[in-house]
Protein backbone atom coordinates (compact mmCIF):
# COMPACT_ATOMS: atom_id res chain seq x y z
CA UNK A 1 0.00 0.00 0.00
CA UNK A 2 1.67 3.01 -1.34
CA UNK A 3 -1.05 6.09 -0.62
CA UNK A 4 -4.22 6.76 0.97
CA UNK A 5 -6.35 9.16 -0.93
CA UNK A 6 -8.65 11.13 0.41
CA UNK A 7 -12.68 13.07 -0.63
CA UNK A 8 -12.63 16.20 1.21
CA UNK A 9 -16.12 17.34 2.01
CA UNK A 10 -17.75 14.67 4.31
CA UNK A 11 -14.89 12.52 4.12
CA UNK A 12 -12.61 14.70 6.33
CA UNK A 13 -14.92 17.04 7.92
CA UNK A 14 -19.39 17.28 7.44
CA UNK A 15 -18.40 20.39 5.65
CA UNK A 16 -21.84 20.23 3.84
CA UNK A 17 -24.96 20.92 6.45
CA UNK A 18 -23.28 23.16 8.81
CA UNK A 19 -20.25 24.59 6.05
CA UNK A 20 -20.79 24.96 2.41
CA UNK A 21 -24.28 25.66 2.85
CA UNK A 22 -24.57 28.09 5.47
CA UNK A 23 -21.50 29.79 2.99
CA UNK A 24 -24.04 29.61 0.42
CA UNK A 25 -27.06 31.25 2.30
CA UNK A 26 -24.68 34.08 3.64
CA UNK A 27 -23.62 35.01 0.17
CA UNK A 28 -26.82 34.67 -1.16
CA UNK A 29 -27.66 37.49 1.74
CA UNK A 30 -24.71 39.67 0.59
CA UNK A 31 -25.83 39.11 -3.23
CA UNK A 32 -28.91 41.20 -2.02
CA UNK A 33 -30.68 37.48 -3.18
CA UNK A 34 -33.86 36.10 -1.85
CA UNK A 35 -32.61 32.63 -1.97
CA UNK A 36 -32.18 30.30 0.69
CA UNK A 37 -30.97 26.73 0.20
CA UNK A 38 -32.68 24.89 3.65
CA UNK A 39 -31.33 21.47 4.59
CA UNK A 40 -33.81 18.86 2.69
CA UNK A 41 -32.74 21.30 -0.45
CA UNK A 42 -29.22 21.31 0.10
CA UNK A 43 -29.34 17.36 0.42
CA UNK A 44 -31.34 17.30 -3.28
CA UNK A 45 -28.60 20.14 -4.75
CA UNK A 46 -25.75 17.86 -3.44
CA UNK A 47 -26.34 15.01 -6.38
CA UNK A 48 -24.51 17.61 -8.63
CA UNK A 49 -20.98 18.18 -7.51
CA UNK A 50 -19.12 21.52 -7.65
CA UNK A 51 -20.37 24.80 -5.81
CA UNK A 52 -21.01 27.03 -9.07
CA UNK A 53 -22.10 23.79 -11.14
CA UNK A 54 -24.69 23.29 -7.83
CA UNK A 55 -25.57 27.29 -8.35
CA UNK A 56 -26.50 27.00 -12.01
CA UNK A 57 -28.35 23.42 -11.48
CA UNK A 58 -30.55 25.57 -8.75
CA UNK A 59 -31.25 27.95 -11.13
CA UNK A 60 -31.85 25.75 -14.15
CA UNK A 61 -34.16 23.70 -11.83
CA UNK A 62 -36.06 25.83 -9.39
CA UNK A 63 -36.20 29.04 -11.54
CA UNK A 64 -35.43 31.62 -8.22
CA UNK A 65 -35.11 35.31 -9.14
CA UNK A 66 -32.14 37.01 -10.84
CA UNK A 67 -30.31 40.09 -10.88
CA UNK A 68 -30.27 41.26 -14.90
CA UNK A 69 -26.74 39.81 -15.38
CA UNK A 70 -24.85 40.07 -18.72
CA UNK A 71 -22.39 37.03 -18.22
CA UNK A 72 -24.18 34.25 -16.18
CA UNK A 73 -21.40 32.23 -16.22
CA UNK A 74 -18.95 35.25 -14.72
CA UNK A 75 -21.75 36.29 -12.25
CA UNK A 76 -21.63 32.56 -10.58
CA UNK A 77 -18.38 32.56 -10.12
CA UNK A 78 -18.38 36.10 -8.27
CA UNK A 79 -21.40 34.53 -6.12
CA UNK A 80 -19.15 31.11 -6.06
CA UNK A 81 -16.22 33.66 -4.97
CA UNK A 82 -18.04 35.14 -2.12
CA UNK A 83 -19.29 31.75 -0.62
CA UNK A 84 -15.90 30.66 -0.73
CA UNK A 85 -14.90 33.40 1.28
CA UNK A 86 -17.87 32.66 3.77
CA UNK A 87 -16.64 29.29 4.09
CA UNK A 88 -13.12 29.87 4.93
CA UNK A 89 -14.14 32.44 7.79
CA UNK A 90 -16.36 29.56 9.39
CA UNK A 91 -13.19 27.73 9.57
CA UNK A 92 -11.14 30.32 10.63
CA UNK A 93 -13.38 30.45 13.44
CA UNK A 94 -13.34 26.72 14.65
CA UNK A 95 -16.77 25.78 12.96
CA UNK A 96 -16.35 22.80 11.19
CA UNK A 97 -14.43 20.43 12.89
CA UNK A 98 -13.32 17.10 11.82
CA UNK A 99 -14.55 13.96 11.84
CA UNK A 100 -14.02 10.91 14.84
CA UNK A 101 -11.19 9.55 13.96
CA UNK A 102 -9.84 11.44 10.84
CA UNK A 103 -6.88 13.46 12.52
CA UNK A 104 -6.03 10.01 14.61
CA UNK A 105 -5.65 8.00 11.52
CA UNK A 106 -4.03 11.06 9.47
CA UNK A 107 -1.55 10.98 11.99
CA UNK A 108 -0.89 7.27 11.91
CA UNK A 109 -0.36 7.27 8.54
CA UNK A 110 2.38 10.20 8.67
CA UNK A 111 3.90 8.92 11.25
CA UNK A 112 4.06 5.74 9.01
CA UNK A 113 5.64 7.16 6.47
CA UNK A 114 2.74 5.97 4.45
CA UNK A 115 1.94 8.76 1.79
CA UNK A 116 -1.26 10.51 1.71
CA UNK A 117 -2.89 12.70 -1.20
CA UNK A 118 -6.47 14.56 -1.53
CA UNK A 119 -8.68 14.01 -4.43
CA UNK A 120 -11.72 16.52 -3.73
CA UNK A 121 -13.88 19.04 -5.96
CA UNK A 122 -13.97 21.91 -3.45
CA UNK A 123 -11.45 24.34 -4.03
CA UNK A 124 -8.07 24.70 -3.24
CA UNK A 125 -8.47 27.56 -0.95
CA UNK A 126 -11.60 25.93 1.26
CA UNK A 127 -8.91 22.59 1.29
CA UNK A 128 -6.48 24.87 2.58
CA UNK A 129 -8.45 26.38 5.17
CA UNK A 130 -9.84 22.85 6.61
CA UNK A 131 -6.39 21.36 7.04
CA UNK A 132 -5.04 24.45 8.86
CA UNK A 133 -7.80 25.18 11.09
CA UNK A 134 -9.56 21.92 11.87
CA UNK A 135 -5.81 19.93 11.55
CA UNK A 136 -3.13 22.58 12.73
CA UNK A 137 -0.73 25.07 10.77
CA UNK A 138 1.04 23.48 8.00
CA UNK A 139 -0.59 20.25 8.05
CA UNK A 140 -1.16 20.29 4.12
CA UNK A 141 2.87 19.43 3.88
CA UNK A 142 1.21 16.04 4.75
CA UNK A 143 -0.10 15.16 1.74
CA UNK A 144 2.01 14.45 -1.42
CA UNK A 145 -0.51 15.81 -3.48
CA UNK A 146 -3.46 18.19 -3.44
CA UNK A 147 -6.01 17.42 -5.95
CA UNK A 148 -8.70 20.34 -6.02
CA UNK A 149 -11.61 22.20 -7.65
CA UNK A 150 -11.10 23.12 -11.64
CA UNK A 151 -7.76 21.44 -11.86
CA UNK A 152 -9.43 18.49 -13.83
CA UNK A 153 -11.89 18.37 -16.94
CA UNK A 154 -14.54 16.71 -14.83
CA UNK A 155 -15.43 16.94 -11.92
CA UNK A 156 -16.94 13.79 -10.05
CA UNK A 157 -18.27 11.17 -10.58
CA UNK A 158 -16.07 11.66 -13.19
CA UNK A 159 -12.44 9.22 -12.67
CA UNK A 160 -10.43 12.64 -13.25
CA UNK A 161 -9.14 13.72 -10.03
CA UNK A 162 -7.91 10.03 -8.80
CA UNK A 163 -6.23 9.79 -12.24
CA UNK A 164 -4.67 12.95 -11.88
CA UNK A 165 -3.61 12.24 -8.08
CA UNK A 166 -2.29 9.13 -9.14
CA UNK A 167 -0.03 10.10 -11.83
CA UNK A 168 1.11 13.19 -9.86
CA UNK A 169 2.21 10.32 -7.20
CA UNK A 170 3.56 7.85 -10.24
CA UNK A 171 0.88 5.66 -8.74
CA UNK A 172 -0.93 2.70 -10.13
CA UNK A 173 -5.03 2.03 -8.71
CA UNK A 174 -3.46 -1.23 -7.08
CA UNK A 175 -1.16 0.85 -5.07
CA UNK A 176 -3.16 3.25 -3.45
CA UNK A 177 -6.61 2.94 -1.47
CA UNK A 178 -9.48 6.08 -1.33
CA UNK A 179 -11.69 7.18 1.25
CA UNK A 180 -14.99 8.54 0.22
CA UNK A 181 -18.48 9.42 1.62
CA UNK A 182 -20.79 9.87 -1.09
CA UNK A 183 -22.06 7.68 -4.27
CA UNK A 184 -20.75 10.53 -6.33
CA UNK A 185 -17.66 9.88 -4.44
CA UNK A 186 -17.49 6.07 -4.79
CA UNK A 187 -18.24 6.07 -8.59
CA UNK A 188 -15.16 8.58 -9.34
CA UNK A 189 -13.26 6.70 -7.66
CA UNK A 190 -14.13 2.90 -8.41
CA UNK A 191 -13.80 4.43 -12.02
CA UNK A 192 -10.54 5.02 -11.48
CA UNK A 193 -10.19 1.49 -10.06
CA UNK A 194 -9.41 1.87 -6.48
CA UNK A 195 -10.59 0.34 -3.58
CA UNK A 196 -12.34 2.38 -1.77
CA UNK A 197 -13.27 2.92 1.91
CA UNK A 198 -16.72 5.16 2.95
CA UNK A 199 -17.60 7.07 5.94
CA UNK A 200 -21.28 7.87 5.23
CA UNK A 201 -22.68 11.22 6.83
CA UNK A 202 -26.61 12.61 7.19
CA UNK A 203 -26.75 13.29 4.10
CA UNK A 204 -24.90 9.93 2.01
CA UNK A 205 -26.51 6.94 4.61
CA UNK A 206 -28.96 5.65 2.31
CA UNK A 207 -26.92 6.20 -0.99
CA UNK A 208 -25.52 2.62 -3.07
CA UNK A 209 -22.12 1.69 -1.63
CA UNK A 210 -21.98 -1.98 -3.04
CA UNK A 211 -19.00 -1.45 -4.35
CA UNK A 212 -16.86 -0.42 -1.35
CA UNK A 213 -14.87 -3.11 0.51
CA UNK A 214 -15.70 -1.30 3.54
CA UNK A 215 -18.83 1.18 4.87
CA UNK A 216 -19.05 2.94 8.00
CA UNK A 217 -21.39 5.77 10.05
CA UNK A 218 -17.51 7.60 10.88
CA UNK A 219 -14.14 6.15 11.45
CA UNK A 220 -14.03 6.49 14.99
CA UNK A 221 -11.58 6.56 18.24
CA UNK A 222 -11.22 3.34 20.99
CA UNK A 223 -13.73 5.52 23.00
CA UNK A 224 -16.03 6.65 20.22
CA UNK A 225 -16.42 3.28 17.96
CA UNK A 226 -17.62 3.41 14.63
CA UNK A 227 -20.43 0.97 13.48
CA UNK A 228 -19.97 -1.67 11.02
CA UNK A 229 -22.46 -0.84 7.85
CA UNK A 230 -20.41 -3.13 5.28
CA UNK A 231 -17.40 -5.21 4.86
CA UNK A 232 -15.35 -7.19 7.51
CA UNK A 233 -14.29 -5.10 10.77
CA UNK A 234 -11.11 -8.07 11.96
CA UNK A 235 -12.16 -7.17 14.86
CA UNK A 236 -11.59 -4.07 15.25
CA UNK A 237 -13.71 -0.94 16.55
CA UNK A 238 -12.01 1.83 15.03
CA UNK A 239 -10.44 2.75 11.65
CA UNK A 240 -6.66 2.67 12.01
CA UNK A 241 -3.93 1.69 9.63
CA UNK A 242 -4.03 -1.34 10.30
CA UNK A 243 -7.79 -2.03 9.17
CA UNK A 244 -7.08 -0.20 6.19
CA UNK A 245 -4.06 -2.27 5.27
CA UNK A 246 -6.02 -5.36 5.77
CA UNK A 247 -8.49 -4.38 3.20
CA UNK A 248 -6.19 -2.90 0.70
CA UNK A 249 -4.67 -6.64 0.58
CA UNK A 250 -7.59 -8.36 0.69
Amino acid sequence: MKALIFDVDGTLADTERDGHRVAFNLAFVEAGLDWEWDEALYGELLAVTGGKERIRNFIERKNPTLPEVEDLTAWIAGLHASKTKHFVELLSAGKIPLRSGVQRLLTEAHDAGVPMAIATSTTPQNVSALLENALFPGAEAWFEVIGAGDIVPAKKPAPDIYTYVMEQMGLKPEECIAFEDSSNGIRSSRAANLKTIVTVNGYTADEDFSEAVLVLDQMGEADDPCQLLQGEDFGKSYLDLEWVRKLWES
